[in-house]
């Protein structure tokens, strides 16, 4: 097996991608989904298409081959984490949900407990969208159902449903945020099972809510508008309570990208245990992916007066 990166998928995400690895100086392979075969000789593959990724990575797997899956999709991701196992047999490892929400999440929790003597609540928030599938997948997570994390249990609750006014950096600001069908609460808990109240939103419009259990009425733009994602981490500091907030403010499929390709980066020059990972785990080096991160141009912000 050589030492190359592949990647999967000709979007907006696999661009990005593909040009931080350039700048790493690595030449990686793209092909489309249909080709995915042609990638089992390589050490790590990038899977930047439309989910589902389960049964693709299942393939791969199969043929000891890490991957990087950024799928933010509920279902696709429970089926990711399903294979630790063979991953394990296999001598693999494959990050789910290693993109904007989850992914860079994972990677400012991990950084931003630092601050903290315990953490215990975790809520995230994310505006904007990628691309196509991206925006379909935001449509359709409107129109389902929701988890989150409360003392111990799971919570389902309609998606589309508490309505929170999140305020994420300049210039997007405040949002009306909803929860979705996202798989970030799974992921946090399995990263920290020390957390006791996981939550996820999304910011939607008042159409965007109506319409989520109808068909697409207008074709997505190619690539989404200004994103954002704001982390805010709670728990106890000098036996104080205590809030951080962290955000970040650029195109979502950018922040995928450049996650993703650092994530695989670090898969392909790093001893890593097999199995399946997300990012914050403290199994992968979750400081040097967001070193990285933040040099290749994602800048966090942080607000101020949370006390």
């Amino acid at each position: 097996m050589n030492s190359s990166i592949g990647i999967i998928g000709h979007g907006i995400t696999s661009q990005r991608a593909a040009a931080v690895l350039h700048t790493a100086g690595i030449t990686p392979r793209i092909t489309h989904v249909r080709n995915a075969t042609e990638l089992f000789d390589c050490k790590v593959v990038i899977m930047a298409n439309g989910s589902p990724h389960a049964l693709l990575v299942s393939s791969f797997v199969a043929q000891g081959v890490s991957v990087v899956s950024a799928s933010d999709n509920l279902a696709d991701v429970l089926a990711l984490t399903d294979l630790d196992a063979s991953a394990k047999n296999n001598n693999s490892v494959v990050v789910a949900g290693a993109a904007c929400s989850p992914g860079m999440s994972g990677l400012l929790v991990r950084h931003m407990a630092r601050a903290f003597e315990s953490i215990d609540e975790v809520h995230t928030a994310v505006h904007g969208t990628g691309g196509p599938m991206c925006a379909r997948q935001h449509h359709d997570s409107l129109g389902g159902i929701s988890v989150g994390w409360h003392d111990g249990e799971w919570l389902q609750r309609p998606a589309g449903s508490g309505r929170e006014l999140c305020w994420f950096p300049d210039p997007v600001g405040a949002r009306d945020c909803y929860r979705f069908a996202s798989p970030e609460p799974v992921l946090m808990q399995r990263m920290t099972p020390e957390l006791h109240r996981i939550t996820a939103r999304v910011s939607a419009t008042r159409r965007d809510r109506l319409t989520a259990r109808l068909p697409m009425l207008r074709k997505p733009h190619a690539e989404g508008l200004e994103g954002a994602l704001r982390v805010e981490v709670r728990g106890v500091r000098n036996g104080r309570r205590h809030v951080e907030i962290v955000g970040i403010v650029d195109r979502v499929a950018t922040v995928a990208g450049v996650v993703a390709a650092h994530t695989a980066h670090a898969l392909a020059h790093n001893n890593i245990a097999p199995g399946v990972h997300t990012l914050g785990e403290l199994a992968l080096p979750n400081a040097d992916i967001l070193d990285a991160v933040t040099n290749s141009g994602i800048e966090l912000h942080q607000f101020v007066g949370t006390e």
